[in-house]
């Protein structure tokens, strides 16, 4: 499958649908307080990127946010559609996120996941983000594991 990652907003119906199947998977998993995804408009505020990814058809795969803050970038809403899992969907939309953050000047991207998300973490270490503690607005939750990654120039 050859797919292209590119800039979207969330006003699509393809955004929309890829988020509310992330928030339909994480609500299974994790209670409210654990859940800190963006919301819809939170997903349009001008410091924050949505994309997706799309096949050869156009079809949508996944997406990923990246919001940026003054001194570090922040992987938010990342999901790939459990069929195409296995397919680099979930690489090539951190590596365009990663390209976008290293173009706004940004040397370190971080991320909070589950501790139930096992495939995800094993994702995101193989991909050179190591574990931290929590960061900015976030508490410690024993639900939740902080990653961030240095971004080479």
């Amino acid at each position: 499958m050859k797919i292209r990652v590119g800039r979207e907003t969330i006003d699509t119906p393809d955004a929309m649908a890829l988020v509310r199947e992330l928030d339909a998977h994480l609500e299974a998993l994790y209670p409210p307080e654990s859940r800190h995804g963006l919301n819809f408009e939170k997903l349009r505020a001008p410091n924050v990127s949505l994309v997706l990814a799309r096949d050869e058809s156009g079809a949508a795969h996944g997406c990923g946010a990246i919001v940026f803050y003054d001194d570090f970038a922040e992987l938010k809403r990342m999901y790939t559609r459990p069929a195409s899992r296995g397919h680099g969907v979930g690489a090539a939309v951190v590596g365009f996120l990663e390209s976008l953050a290293r173009e706004r000047g940004h040397a370190v991207v971080r991320l909070e996941t589950g501790v139930k998300q096992l495939a995800a973490l094993s994702f995101y270490e193989g991909l050179g983000y190591a574990r931290r503690g929590a960061f900015a607005g976030y508490k410690p939750d024993p639900l939740a594991i902080f990653m961030e990654k240095r971004l080479e120039a």
